[in-house]
């Protein structure tokens, strides 16, 4: 048996392949999983931005696909703006809404009044400031369909919006200690506002961001343990009405020692009594009708070009 020694570059390369099967790795289901989450999420913000701006707003059936911040700096070398929002309660984590500046400026143009063909040239404060409130409307409507979709309260931070040039910056989630080739899901979606944008954004996840999401609705499809509902939410954990049921028929049902059968014997059941009609209020009215049928009217009827007073008519 022959035995080489590997140079140093060779045992650098493998102790590298080791360390990369050792990151996380989203699988198909948790892909079409967070496809579909993504998917009601802005469904659910596009309704709001539709409000926002006066138009017709549609998002498309998402495309996914697992990426890195160095192929974003190639794909999108140009600037755009970048919607950060945290989620605070319920999921734990960052991701980013990625939007192009050009139709920013026209969702700026549309809530300022205009008709959306004369955006800004360039997103100054105030442009900035329009967009991160219906960023904010927009996001926090959709986490509020997070809530209903996982059966517990879902809250954000309110968004930070700002211009990213990917060429230059890296995104930031962890305080800026991601590297280059650290994995991120890229959701693409297609935007149309009617007659005015027909674009597409973007929605960068970190991995382990995208499997916290993905792993708790499966759960709670499967049915698993440990995602019991706040009550914040409005639904009640199933325990709940089981103890109401319990109660109602500790209510209902008369104990051993005979008390609940003492309780009942104290309630006295009468039939209802309805008081007589006075049948002698209506002739009262009469005398005012009197009056009234006193009054003399005159009718005149019109019967083609002949005209007639009803004294006539009755007299033919």
């Amino acid at each position: 048996m022959n035995y080489e020694t590997l140079s140093q570059e060779e045992i650098d390369a493998l102790l590298k392949g080791e360390g990369g099967n050792q990151k996380a790795q989203l699988t198909d289901l948790e892909l079409d999983t967070l496809g579909e989450i993504s998917n009601i999420f802005m469904g659910t913000a596009a309704t709001t931005l539709s409000s926002l701006v006066g138009k017709k707003v549609e998002i498309t059936t998402p495309r996914i696909q697992v990426t890195t911040s160095s192929r974003l700096q190639i794909e999108h070398p140009l600037p755009y703006v970048a919607v950060k929002v945290r989620y605070t309660e319920g999921l734990k984590g960052t991701n980013v809404l990625i939007i192009k500046i050009h139709d920013a400026g026209v969702i700026v143009d549309l809530m300022m009044g205009g008709d959306g063909s004369n955006p800004p040239e360039e997103l100054e404060e105030i442009h900035l400031s329009a967009i991160s409130e219906a960023m904010n409307q927009m996001m926090g409507s959709g986490a509020t369909s997070m809530s209903e979709v996982f059966r517990k309260r879902v809250n954000i931070s309110p968004p930070t919006v700002s211009v990213l040039n990917f060429a230059e910056e890296r995104l930031d989630f962890n305080g800026g200690n991601e590297t280059d080739d650290e994995e991120l899901v890229k959701v693409v979606f297609r935007m149309y506002i009617e007659n005015v944008v027909d674009s597409e954004v973007m929605q960068i996840t970190p991995i382990s961001f995208a499997k916290q999401i993905s792993s708790q609705l499966l759960a709670e499809v499967s049915g698993e343990p440990g995602l019991t509902p706040v009550a914040e939410s409005g639904a009640e954990p199933d325990g709940i009405a089981d103890d109401r049921e319990d109660d109602r028929e500790k209510v209902v049902r008369p104990s051993e020692n005979g008390e609940n059968g003492a309780a009942e014997r104290e309630i006295t059941v009468q039939p209802v009594q309805f008081a007589p009609l006075e049948a002698g209020q209506a002739p009262q009215e009469t005398g005012n009708l009197s009056l009234i049928l006193d009054v003399p009217l005159e009718f005149t009827v019109e019967l083609g070009r002949t005209q007639r007073t009803i004294k006539e008519i009755l007299e033919l």
